[in-house]
């Protein structure tokens, strides 16, 4: 019993943790996520010679689009370029920009009470050209080019900036369509595009019906049913932040870049609140 137990072949696999809102740069005070974040990660997860797979935890209520897209194209370049098989496994949400993130797993996994889908686009603002009114405050905007102030929050809405915007929105909503008919193939319902694409979401059970994922089960879980139960796992971290274990004795300067994290920070939360999480 012992000589069998000792010629049981341990497979290893990489596992990268994606988690955070997608935004194009880092922040001192959360988790955030960009391609310049975590390119080094997955390079190194992805060049285990030994691994069969690589499996990714998405955590993401969503984001940029151009960086959620840039992350998706690193994954399924260095898969084509080393050979591996993606095992993604979602943990509270792969919403929007999370789930585009997702679909670069060969195969997709949930928790029953993951939040996936939300596949469409949106931008938000606010309007204040009624609050200077009533201070008083004279807004001075001087542009050369007839649309570079387009949108601005201190002046009226005009129908054909939101006209313009809508369609900046459809082009990339086409975009993230195309992308998730190509990976989800004849897993996903063409019949139910309408829903599937509407932006709307749903748990990982809806999710599994409706073809956004291939299973319910965790990391652990799913890879040891794979490969066996000598499987072992290996946690890819990344550089480590000067700010991870820096505590300050009394308080915080608040300079340009704190108040920045701190906007990250409630945008999230703010993401995190429209899927319940």
């Amino acid at each position: 019993m012992l000589s069998r137990f000792r010629s049981e072949k341990t497979t290893r696999i990489p596992v990268v943790r994606l988690q955070g809102m997608i935004i194009a740069r880092s922040s001192p005070l959360k988790n955030t996520l960009s391609l310049a974040g975590c390119a080094a990660m997955l390079e190194k997860a992805f060049h285990d010679k030994r691994a069969p797979a690589v499996a990714i935890l998405v955590n993401s209520p969503g984001g940029s689009a151009v960086q959620a897209r840039l992350i998706f194209k690193r994954i399924r370049d260095l898969a084509e370029e080393n050979k591996k098989h993606v095992f993604v496994f979602i943990e509270d949400a792969a919403a929007s920009g999370g789930y585009m993130i997702a679909c670069a797993g060969d195969e997709i996994y949930a928790d029953p009470s993951s939040i996936v889908g939300s596949i469409g686009v949106i931008s938000s603002s606010f309007g204040f050209p009624e609050f200077l009114k009533k201070t008083g405050i004279e807004r001075r905007v001087y542009t050369a080019g007839k649309n570079k102030a387009l949108l601005d929050p201190f002046q009226p809405e005009k129908k054909e900036d939101i006209g313009y915007l809508q369609t900046l929105q459809l082009e990339i909503h086409e975009l993230f369509i195309h992308l998730v008919k190509d990976r989800r193939k004849d897993r996903i319902n063409d019949d139910n595009d309408d829903e599937l694409f509407s932006g709307l979401f749903w748990t990982g059970i809806k999710g599994k019906e409706l073809g956004l994922i291939d299973g319910l089960g965790d990391v652990r879980s799913v890879l040891k049913a794979r490969y066996g139960k000598a499987t072992r796992l290996k946690l890819i971290s990344g550089p480590r932040s000067l700010f991870a274990s820096y505590k300050p004795a009394v308080s915080i300067t608040f300079g340009h870049d704190t108040v920045d994290a701190l906007l990250i920070v409630a945008e999230e939360h703010a993401l995190r609140i429209r899927y319940g999480l």
